[in-house]
């Protein structure tokens, strides 16, 4: 057993995490599922020392990481103080700062994660992953080395295997892990498909060490190659300072930002955000420029591109 149940309650299920990475294993996959089903919190609890994987950090609202620090605790995502009320650990109501111990520094030098969001529409027929096979190709060097619904993956990287697997499960939504195969960069990737593998929303990470900044410059070009053979209906860029490993610390570290969001067709933006295509042939794309992945008003820019896109 990967976890402990300490206590069991109408609001929250807690374990107790002891180990210097924790992942989304089988275990806490399964008390996830438990919880979404209960309506309980899944709160998982650590020291300052550890660190949480990526697929565990977008496992969702229902997952809570709870940092024990000394004699208090705090929510190790953000830094708010909390406190256990009896039913669950919540937010101290009188705080006005973060934890103390959130305010520490990294325990090893950042580097940079690049973040890239897609939504993608398939039909009934398609044999899926091609496109996390082709980002992972262009970002890593290689592609996908294999995934699955928890980590450590169970499957090694056969994008019919994984189409099998999620049709399999008709139209009720499947969520998978796919991890990189090394080759210098750390990257892991949260896949979900709905509506029978019609609809993908996937989140890839890459973490570049300080020597081996992303490429930022390049990716209206990454775009093109992409949906040149897997079209996307979006695609939004984002970049943020982070461990090279793709971890994170329970400290704070600095905010993402935007870099620019690609959209299907040939789109004009609104006043002030500049455009160019990224797409030709049968996939045009239009690529919007939002920041420079450092500045929070690329946000900003963002709600505005999105207004404009929808009205």
């Amino acid at each position: 057993m990967s976890a402990v149940l300490d206590v069991m309650t109408a609001q929250a299920m807690v374990v107790l995490q002891d180990r210097p990475v924790v992942a989304l294993t089988p275990w806490l996959a399964a008390a996830l599922e438990e919880c979404a089903g209960s309506g309980r919190a899944l709160q998982i609890v650590t020291s300052p020392s550890s660190r949480l994987s990526m697929p565990l950090k977008l496992a969702g609202p229902a997952a809570q990481w709870v940092v024990r620090d000394g004699d208090g605790y705090y929510e190790g995502l953000t830094g708010r103080p909390l406190r256990w009320d009896g039913g669950a650990f919540s937010p101290v109501p009188d705080a006005r700062d973060y934890a103390p111990g959130y305010l520490t520094p990294p325990s090893g030098p950042l580097g940079a994660q690049l973040t890239l969001t897609y939504r993608a529409r398939h039909t009934r027929h398609s044999v899926l992953g091609g496109q996390l096979e082709r980002l992972f190709t262009m970002l890593t060097g290689r592609p996908p080395a294999g995934w699955g619904p928890a980590e450590p993956v169970a499957h090694p990287w056969q994008r019919s295997e994984l189409t099998s697997h999620v049709r399999e499960r008709g139209n009720a939504a499947v969520r998978l892990v796919v991890v990189g195969a090394g080759g210098g960069r750390s990257a892991l990737a949260v896949a979900e498909f709905s509506q029978g593998g019609t609809l993908e929303v996937t989140t890839l990470t890459v973490g570049h060490p300080p020597a081996d900044p992303p490429p930022v410059a390049h990716l209206p070009a990454l775009v093109e190659s992409l949906v040149a053979e897997h079209p996307v209906a979006s695609l939004l860029a984002q970049l943020s300072p982070g461990r090279a490993d793709a971890t994170y610390e329970p400290r704070w570290t600095g905010a993402p930002a935007p870099l620019g969001m690609a959209v299907a067709g040939e789109r004009p933006g609104p006043p002030g955000i500049p455009a160019r295509p990224a797409g030709s042939g049968q996939t045009p794309m239009t690529w919007f420029e939002l920041g420079d992945g450092r500045s929070p008003e690329g946000w900003r820019r963002h709600r505005e591109l999105l207004r404009h896109l929808t009205s």
